[in-house]
């Protein structure tokens, strides 16, 4: 079973050629990330609490095709893989035009932060079981273990 959120495209996030701006495609992948924890238990609240909080190694998005002002995009939200403790991760995103035609592919790769050390951690097994039962990429593989 999928998890996407759809988003009209609004005027803040136009640029000079009449398109999405190239960083909005990123803020929106981003938003979908903290829906996902929000509707599955774990608001930004709810994770201030626990003092842990997902942080970011790597960004890159692929553009694909042309989004325009006034349509709407769905972004998707898929785990490719991660450490058997969830400690790193890595997930994907793809960006789909109002019409179906993929324009972007955002792929993040991450890890999870002790607020308390500011030192990468394990997370607790509630989030541990909310991350096993996001969705996965076809190729979805456990990465290798630390080292």
């Amino acid at each position: 079973m999928g998890y996407s959120k759809t988003y009209e495209i609004i005027w803040a996030n136009i640029d000079a050629n009449r398109h999405l701006r190239h960083s909005a495609y990123n803020d929106y992948a981003a938003q979908v990330r903290v829906s996902f924890f929000k509707d599955f238990g774990f608001s930004v609240e709810k994770l201030a609490r626990l003092m842990i909080g997902p942080i970011l190694f790597s960004e890159n998005t692929k553009f694909l095709r042309e989004v325009g002002m006034n349509d709407s995009i769905t972004v998707d939200i898929r785990v490719a893989s991660m450490r058997k403790d969830a400690s790193r991760w890595k997930i994907v995103h793809q960006i789909f035009r109002s019409d179906g035609v993929l324009s972007a592919v955002i792929t993040v790769e991450g890890a999870w932060m002790d607020l308390n050390t500011r030192k990468l951690t394990i997370p607790p097994p509630e989030i541990l079981g909310m991350i096993e039962s996001m969705p996965k990429t076809e190729d979805f593989e456990f990465g290798p273990e630390k080292s």
